[in-house]
């Protein structure tokens, strides 16, 4: 699935799913994380240590928990899957193409809106 991100004038540059997961986290405030073996998932820690296994590609949960701590615009079409954010003061849209799962690509196109904001933060 190619992404597309509007408002911005500017290209995508194609990240793993590792890079994009890390630059998330950091959007969500996770200050701490690291990777459990084989599994995809990130071990993630709050404030108080306390540990949760987190990968919103592949988890609805974990998705829609990102979306509205980032206050994201999901909105979803025949064609396309829309996720609108914030970033820089300036309002941004990422676009996926369904294919044959709009779920997986619902869960993507979050995960680059929040890869995006993790991307401003310095």
């Amino acid at each position: 699935m190619a992404a597309q991100i509007s408002g911005k004038g500017e290209s995508v540059t194609k990240e793993t799913d590792r890079e994009l997961l890390e630059l998330a986290a950091k959007a969500a405030g996770w200050n701490d994380f690291d990777w459990l073996a084989g599994d995809g998932y990130m071990s993630v820690y709050d404030a108080q240590g306390k540990q949760s296994a987190w990968n919103p590609l592949t988890d609805d949960g974990d998705a829609l928990r990102l979306a509205v701590k980032l206050h994201l615009c999901v909105t979803s079409f025949s064609d396309e899957q829309m996720v609108g954010y914030v970033s820089k003061g300036q309002g941004r849209n990422v676009h996926e193409a369904p294919g044959n799962d709009p779920y997986a690509a619902t869960r993507l196109a979050i995960v680059r809106a929040a890869a995006e904001i993790g991307r401003a933060i310095p």
